[in-house]
């Protein structure tokens, strides 16, 4: 069987003085993409930012690429390099001076960056024609491939993103979403994903993790998506919000 990308086990996160996240365990096989859903304020963002080391977890055990993460969040560098994070907001100041391109080569945080990731990794998420551009000119739809290239120009095995697509409207959504299929296969990536787009997950993921401070149910979209696994989650009363996608 395939070493587990991420085992997380019992995981308690406080934040405030208050459980964020309450002994949460589950594992993301390699090459699967999983989505995490769950009402605002159910601890999604805790639970993303303590698995990536970013914020002190108070109870349970992440194991990222086969490394136990401290926890303080500490990891072996090379571990590190091969996970990428695409937060939820990036605000760009409006008469920003960087290029795409200079932007994306910041994405190489390692030794000398080889000639030619910054081309291949703006290709790779069909953005080579904005290579020269400001970062500040570009559309929503446009930052979040750069985003993505950003985090694609060096080899990575997780991907892991923060709802990436919120502030796109349905149909650059949908081309997100294709776009990290196409990734996914290509580059033999694992995505854990933020989302609040339940038809798209439906449509897209493998597995749903739901989450309300506690995992509530997890599975397969058409298990953990259902009617009743949905009022588990979100309350008596949840009608999902549904994006038309054409």
């Amino acid at each position: 069987m395939a070493e587990m990308i991420l085992t997380v086990e019992d995981l308690t996160v406080r934040r405030e003085g208050v459980n964020a996240v309450e002994e949460v365990s589950f594992s993301l096989a390699p090459q699967t993409d999983t989505a995490l859903v769950g009402p605002n304020g159910a601890g999604k963002s805790s639970l993303v930012k303590a698995l990536l080391g970013l914020i002190p977890h108070q109870g349970g055990s992440v194991q990222l690429l086969g490394q136990r993460l401290g926890p303080q969040g500490q990891l072996p560098p090379a571990v590190r390099a091969q996970v990428a994070y695409m937060p939820q907001s990036f605000a760009v100041p409006p008469r920003f001076p960087l290029s795409v391109a200079e932007f994306v080569a910041l994405g190489w945080d390692g030794p000398r960056r080889p000639r030619g990731a910054v081309a291949e990794a703006l290709a790779k998420v069909t953005a080579s024609a904005l290579a020269e551009r400001l970062l500040s000119e570009l559309s929503g739809g446009e930052i979040q491939r750069v985003l993505l290239a950003f985090c694609l120009v060096r080899p990575r095995r997780l991907l892991v993103l923060d709802e990436a697509q919120a502030g796109l409207d349905a149909q650059g959504a949908e081309r997100f979403y294709l776009l990290l299929q196409e990734l996914r296969r290509r580059e033999g990536l694992t995505i854990l994903q933020v989302s609040h787009d339940l038809e798209m997950v439906r449509r897209s993921c493998d597995r749903v993790l739901c989450l309300n401070r506690r995992l509530r149910c997890s599975g397969p979209p058409a298990h953990a998506l259902s009617p009743a696994q949905l009022e588990l989650v979100y309350g008596k009363g949840y009608v999902p919000y549904h994006h038309h996608h054409h």
